[in-house]
């Protein structure tokens, strides 16, 4: 087992002066066993997979401004997910006693407690970085942090459950050795991402259901599309189609049965990344606030059937996360357009079992605002 130390440090404001308070926090990296291999079998289960579905969480560029906000640009393959936009219009009524960002309860199912598998993509291969470390940070230990946080519990009103320590992060990495369909150097669709997964599933004789979330990283470089027509996209390469940022989802496979998934491309680039001076520096900010924000939402809504937004007041099929995923405008909004604009995403400062890190707040219909806790 390997061990890696990060320096964490924190501002505080006392007395005028600005005090820089740094400790060193251990991390333990587990080495990732003989990477899984997808199979033909495992494509052909993908794509005949059945109830698809998933959501997308925007990114911050014109290509998405230009799709209007929609998640996932409409795929609830299933039926059973948001009607047409323009469905549901509060009466006069409703508008006296709900808030316009509550979200409402579909009937679907939720993810009560559950473990969550960490899933590496081409790690070996990449030319950029060569180790979960260089790449995301620490997945783990932020997800593991995050169970034992304050911040957790924010789903508590939507999953009807409240003990502590029930989400949990497998120890074990998973490396997976991949070439996309469409040809090497090529973007992922959805379809391989549900190969790679059900691969993992198979080889690893994992349990698959509403007590699991595969989460799959991609590595600097690795586009990936809804579809194999390449039109809605993460794609930094390639602007026109950059629409996305990360994504979660869940399929039936006749085999394996129900799994949930996420797909978490590199997030450290512009459209996707947290703000700068962050807790933990932009590559750990940005890759720990994406998945905290696809993490609350496949709890509160696995398959787009359970707590999100129905009224068209702006809101309309946003999850708890997208309600509270904000943004920093640098320079200011008065001076977009413009070659030197950036966008970021502006997450909280929070303490999660006693470590600081960016991840945003998420929606509470209890509070009627977002929240931390």
């Amino acid at each position: 087992m390997r061990s890696l130390r990060f320096l964490r440090c924190v501002l505080t404001l006392a007395t005028g002066a600005i005090l820089t308070s740094c400790a060193t926090v251990k991390v333990q990296q587990r080495p990732i066993a003989t990477a899984v291999t997808p199979s033909a079998y495992d494509r052909q289960q993908a794509e005949h997979a059945r109830n698809v579905m998933g959501h997308a969480m925007p990114a911050n560029t014109p290509a998405a401004r230009a799709a209007q906000g929609t998640k996932r640009f409409g795929t609830h393959s299933n039926g059973a997910g948001p009607p047409p936009r323009g469905g549901l219009q509060p009466s006069q009524s409703e508008q006296d006693i709900r808030y316009p960002g509550d979200v409402q309860f579909h009937g679907g199912n939720l993810v009560q407690s559950a473990e969550e598998y960490l899933i590496y993509v081409n790690l070996a291969s990449n030319a950029t970085c060569h180790t979960i470390t260089t790449c995301w940070g620490d997945p783990s230990g932020f997800l593991q942090d995050l169970g034992l946080s304050d911040l957790i519990h924010v789903v508590d009103q939507y999953a009807g459950a409240s003990s502590d320590d029930r989400y949990r992060v497998s120890p074990d990495p998973i490396n997976v050795n991949f070439t996309p369909t469409a040809g090497p150097g090529r973007p992922f669709t959805d379809t391989d991402i549900q190969t790679i997964v059900h691969a993992v599933v198979r080889a690893r004789g994992l349990p698959t259901g509403y007590h699991s979330i595969f989460d799959v990283f991609l590595v600097p470089g690795q586009d990936e599309c809804s579809t194999s027509a390449f039109e809605s996209c993460y794609s930094p390469d390639n602007p026109a189609a950059f629409v996305f940022c990360a994504d979660h989802g869940s399929v039936d496979f006749d085999d394996v049965g129900h799994v949930l998934y996420s797909i978490e491309p590199y997030q450290d680039v512009t459209g996707c990344s947290s703000r700068p001076n962050g807790p933990n520096g932009q590559l750990l900010d940005s890759t720990n606030n994406v998945l905290s924000h696809e993490t609350f939402e496949t709890i509160s809504n696995p398959d787009g059937t359970a707590w999100w937004n129905e009224l068209d007041v702006g809101f309309f099929d946003e999850e708890i996360g997208d309600e509270c995923s904000f943004l920093l405008f640098n320079p200011p909004p008065p001076a977009l357009p413009g070659p030197q604009s950036v966008v970021y995403f502006n997450p909280s400062n929070v303490i999660l079992n006693g470590h600081h890190y960016l991840a945003q707040p998420e929606y509470s219909n209890g509070q009627h605002a977002c929240a931390i806790r």
